[in-house]
Protein backbone atom coordinates (compact mmCIF):
# COMPACT_ATOMS: atom_id res chain seq x y z
CA UNK A 1 0.00 0.00 0.00
CA UNK A 2 1.64 3.61 -1.21
CA UNK A 3 0.77 6.96 -1.97
CA UNK A 4 3.40 8.72 -4.06
CA UNK A 5 2.94 12.60 -4.81
CA UNK A 6 4.65 13.49 -8.09
CA UNK A 7 4.76 17.41 -7.74
CA UNK A 8 4.36 19.47 -11.26
CA UNK A 9 8.12 20.86 -10.61
CA UNK A 10 9.42 17.52 -10.84
CA UNK A 11 7.97 16.01 -14.59
CA UNK A 12 10.66 16.80 -17.42
CA UNK A 13 10.11 20.02 -20.03
CA UNK A 14 10.24 20.34 -23.32
CA UNK A 15 10.12 23.56 -24.80
CA UNK A 16 9.73 24.21 -28.25
CA UNK A 17 8.88 27.25 -30.79
CA UNK A 18 5.13 28.06 -29.26
CA UNK A 19 4.63 24.76 -27.40
CA UNK A 20 5.43 23.45 -23.86
CA UNK A 21 4.99 20.20 -22.52
CA UNK A 22 5.68 18.37 -19.03
CA UNK A 23 6.61 14.99 -18.91
CA UNK A 24 5.52 13.10 -15.91
CA UNK A 25 7.28 9.98 -17.31
CA UNK A 26 9.74 8.76 -19.42
CA UNK A 27 10.01 10.37 -22.63
CA UNK A 28 12.51 10.53 -25.34
CA UNK A 29 15.75 12.17 -24.45
CA UNK A 30 14.31 11.89 -20.63
CA UNK A 31 15.03 8.93 -18.69
CA UNK A 32 14.50 7.91 -15.64
CA UNK A 33 13.98 4.28 -14.34
CA UNK A 34 12.06 5.07 -11.00
CA UNK A 35 9.50 7.27 -13.61
CA UNK A 36 8.89 4.82 -16.57
CA UNK A 37 5.07 3.64 -16.41
CA UNK A 38 1.64 3.50 -13.94
CA UNK A 39 0.96 0.02 -15.29
CA UNK A 40 -0.35 0.17 -18.55
CA UNK A 41 0.27 4.10 -19.01
CA UNK A 42 3.21 5.25 -20.46
CA UNK A 43 2.81 8.60 -21.12
CA UNK A 44 0.78 11.53 -19.30
CA UNK A 45 1.57 14.85 -20.78
CA UNK A 46 0.71 18.07 -19.78
CA UNK A 47 0.91 20.18 -23.59
CA UNK A 48 0.42 24.19 -23.58
CA UNK A 49 0.34 25.43 -27.37
CA UNK A 50 0.40 28.85 -28.83
CA UNK A 51 -2.02 29.87 -30.92
CA UNK A 52 -1.90 27.56 -34.68
CA UNK A 53 0.77 25.74 -33.02
CA UNK A 54 1.20 22.24 -31.89
CA UNK A 55 2.46 18.68 -33.38
CA UNK A 56 3.06 18.06 -36.96
CA UNK A 57 1.95 14.88 -38.66
CA UNK A 58 3.69 12.31 -36.45
CA UNK A 59 2.86 8.47 -36.12
CA UNK A 60 1.88 5.89 -33.44
CA UNK A 61 1.14 2.29 -33.93
CA UNK A 62 -0.08 0.15 -30.64
CA UNK A 63 -1.09 3.08 -28.55
CA UNK A 64 -4.53 3.78 -27.46
CA UNK A 65 -3.77 7.53 -26.59
CA UNK A 66 -6.62 9.68 -25.18
CA UNK A 67 -7.07 13.22 -24.72
CA UNK A 68 -8.77 15.67 -22.41
CA UNK A 69 -8.76 19.60 -23.42
CA UNK A 70 -8.38 21.47 -20.07
CA UNK A 71 -8.55 24.94 -22.23
CA UNK A 72 -9.63 26.23 -25.74
CA UNK A 73 -9.73 23.95 -28.21
CA UNK A 74 -7.22 21.29 -29.93
CA UNK A 75 -7.68 20.65 -34.13
CA UNK A 76 -6.87 16.94 -35.12
CA UNK A 77 -6.09 15.63 -38.48
CA UNK A 78 -5.14 12.62 -39.72
CA UNK A 79 -4.10 10.74 -42.84
CA UNK A 80 -7.51 9.69 -43.64
CA UNK A 81 -8.27 13.52 -44.23
CA UNK A 82 -10.55 13.09 -41.35
CA UNK A 83 -10.78 16.12 -38.99
CA UNK A 84 -12.07 16.86 -35.57
CA UNK A 85 -12.33 19.66 -32.53
CA UNK A 86 -11.94 18.50 -29.54
CA UNK A 87 -12.87 21.36 -26.84
CA UNK A 88 -13.25 21.31 -23.20
CA UNK A 89 -15.74 18.76 -22.30
CA UNK A 90 -15.28 16.15 -24.77
CA UNK A 91 -12.75 13.03 -24.41
CA UNK A 92 -10.55 12.20 -27.67
CA UNK A 93 -9.39 8.37 -28.12
CA UNK A 94 -7.11 7.33 -31.13
CA UNK A 95 -6.72 3.65 -31.19
CA UNK A 96 -2.97 3.43 -33.02
CA UNK A 97 -3.33 0.11 -33.47
CA UNK A 98 -1.69 -1.18 -36.73
CA UNK A 99 -0.18 1.87 -37.23
CA UNK A 100 -1.80 5.84 -38.19
CA UNK A 101 -0.39 9.64 -38.80
CA UNK A 102 -1.84 12.85 -37.34
CA UNK A 103 -1.28 16.18 -36.26
CA UNK A 104 -2.94 18.48 -33.13
CA UNK A 105 -2.99 21.88 -33.07
CA UNK A 106 -4.26 24.52 -31.39
CA UNK A 107 -7.55 26.40 -32.81
CA UNK A 108 -6.66 29.92 -34.07
CA UNK A 109 -7.49 32.31 -31.16
CA UNK A 110 -5.69 29.88 -28.32
CA UNK A 111 -3.41 29.06 -26.53
CA UNK A 112 -4.70 25.57 -25.96
CA UNK A 113 -4.22 23.08 -22.90
CA UNK A 114 -4.54 19.47 -23.03
CA UNK A 115 -3.68 16.51 -21.34
CA UNK A 116 -2.72 13.39 -23.14
CA UNK A 117 -2.00 9.27 -22.22
CA UNK A 118 -0.60 7.16 -23.86
CA UNK A 119 -1.52 3.27 -23.09
CA UNK A 120 -0.74 -0.16 -23.95
CA UNK A 121 -3.46 -1.75 -25.54
CA UNK A 122 -4.40 -5.43 -24.71
CA UNK A 123 -4.32 -5.89 -28.30
CA UNK A 124 -1.75 -5.18 -31.32
CA UNK A 125 -2.21 -4.61 -34.59
CA UNK A 126 -5.83 -3.68 -34.70
CA UNK A 127 -8.00 -1.45 -37.17
CA UNK A 128 -7.21 2.35 -36.36
CA UNK A 129 -9.90 4.18 -35.25
CA UNK A 130 -10.24 7.99 -34.13
CA UNK A 131 -13.01 9.10 -31.39
CA UNK A 132 -14.52 12.62 -30.06
CA UNK A 133 -17.12 11.84 -27.66
CA UNK A 134 -18.93 14.30 -25.25
CA UNK A 135 -19.35 14.50 -21.73
CA UNK A 136 -22.04 15.27 -19.17
CA UNK A 137 -20.18 16.11 -16.40
CA UNK A 138 -21.82 16.74 -12.96
CA UNK A 139 -20.48 18.95 -9.97
CA UNK A 140 -18.41 17.08 -7.38
CA UNK A 141 -18.80 13.86 -8.69
CA UNK A 142 -16.44 11.60 -10.29
CA UNK A 143 -17.76 10.99 -13.75
CA UNK A 144 -16.61 7.90 -15.82
CA UNK A 145 -15.44 9.79 -19.48
CA UNK A 146 -13.17 6.74 -20.95
CA UNK A 147 -13.06 2.93 -20.33
CA UNK A 148 -12.19 -0.45 -21.59
CA UNK A 149 -15.44 -2.38 -20.50
CA UNK A 150 -17.98 -0.31 -22.39
CA UNK A 151 -19.39 1.65 -18.62
CA UNK A 152 -18.19 4.72 -20.16
CA UNK A 153 -19.02 7.23 -23.22
CA UNK A 154 -15.96 6.53 -25.04
CA UNK A 155 -13.86 3.04 -24.81
CA UNK A 156 -10.06 2.17 -24.16
CA UNK A 157 -8.76 -0.70 -25.91
CA UNK A 158 -7.70 -1.90 -22.11
CA UNK A 159 -9.57 -3.60 -20.13
CA UNK A 160 -9.70 -2.52 -16.25
CA UNK A 161 -8.75 0.65 -17.27
CA UNK A 162 -10.86 3.79 -16.36
CA UNK A 163 -10.64 7.96 -16.56
CA UNK A 164 -13.11 9.74 -15.31
CA UNK A 165 -13.23 13.97 -14.02
CA UNK A 166 -14.72 15.59 -11.34
CA UNK A 167 -14.97 19.11 -11.20
CA UNK A 168 -14.94 20.01 -7.42
CA UNK A 169 -16.29 23.25 -5.85
CA UNK A 170 -14.49 24.75 -3.07
CA UNK A 171 -14.30 22.64 0.02
CA UNK A 172 -16.36 19.38 -1.85
CA UNK A 173 -14.94 16.20 -0.90
CA UNK A 174 -14.91 13.10 -3.39
CA UNK A 175 -14.22 10.19 -2.53
CA UNK A 176 -11.21 8.24 -4.95
CA UNK A 177 -11.89 4.94 -6.21
CA UNK A 178 -10.70 1.40 -4.79
CA UNK A 179 -8.54 0.34 -7.44
CA UNK A 180 -4.72 -1.88 -7.05
CA UNK A 181 -3.93 1.26 -9.42
CA UNK A 182 -5.06 4.99 -9.18
CA UNK A 183 -3.68 7.98 -10.82
CA UNK A 184 -5.15 11.34 -9.47
CA UNK A 185 -3.96 14.57 -11.59
CA UNK A 186 -4.59 18.10 -10.48
CA UNK A 187 -5.60 19.59 -13.58
CA UNK A 188 -6.73 22.93 -12.58
CA UNK A 189 -7.34 24.08 -8.96
CA UNK A 190 -6.00 22.48 -5.73
CA UNK A 191 -6.52 20.11 -3.18
CA UNK A 192 -6.22 20.54 0.35
CA UNK A 193 -3.74 18.74 3.03
CA UNK A 194 -5.19 15.47 4.25
CA UNK A 195 -4.77 12.70 6.20
CA UNK A 196 -3.54 11.51 2.67
CA UNK A 197 -1.38 13.81 1.42
CA UNK A 198 0.09 16.65 1.68
CA UNK A 199 -1.53 19.82 -0.21
CA UNK A 200 -1.73 19.33 -4.13
CA UNK A 201 -1.40 22.31 -6.58
CA UNK A 202 -2.31 22.37 -10.52
CA UNK A 203 0.24 20.06 -12.49
CA UNK A 204 0.51 17.33 -9.04
CA UNK A 205 -0.13 13.87 -9.33
CA UNK A 206 -1.04 11.32 -6.78
CA UNK A 207 -0.35 8.23 -6.97
CA UNK A 208 -1.79 5.09 -5.27
CA UNK A 209 -1.48 1.39 -4.65
CA UNK A 210 -3.72 -0.85 -3.41
CA UNK A 211 -4.83 1.74 -0.96
CA UNK A 212 -8.96 2.08 0.06
CA UNK A 213 -11.42 4.40 1.32
CA UNK A 214 -9.57 7.76 0.68
CA UNK A 215 -11.08 10.82 -0.20
CA UNK A 216 -9.00 14.32 -1.40
CA UNK A 217 -10.77 17.98 -0.97
CA UNK A 218 -10.62 20.86 -3.10
CA UNK A 219 -8.99 23.73 -2.14
CA UNK A 220 -10.73 25.66 -4.99
CA UNK A 221 -12.61 25.02 -7.81
CA UNK A 222 -10.63 21.73 -8.96
CA UNK A 223 -10.64 19.79 -11.99
CA UNK A 224 -9.45 16.58 -11.14
CA UNK A 225 -8.49 13.79 -13.93
CA UNK A 226 -8.39 10.31 -12.13
CA UNK A 227 -7.47 7.09 -13.82
CA UNK A 228 -7.95 3.45 -12.36
CA UNK A 229 -6.69 0.64 -13.00
CA UNK A 230 -7.49 -3.08 -12.63
CA UNK A 231 -3.54 -3.62 -11.78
Amino acid sequence: MTATIRRASARFADRADGRVTHHAFSFGQHYDPEHASFGPMLCHDDHLLGSGRGFDPHRHADLEVVSWVVSGALLHGDETGDTAVVEPGSVAVLSAGAGTSHAEHSAPGGPTRFVQVWLTPDERGTTPSYDVVPVDLVRNELVPVAAGDGSAPARVGVAGATFSVARLDEGATLALPDAPLVHVFVATGALTRSSLAEPLSAGDALLLTDETGRSVTAAVPTELLVWTFAG
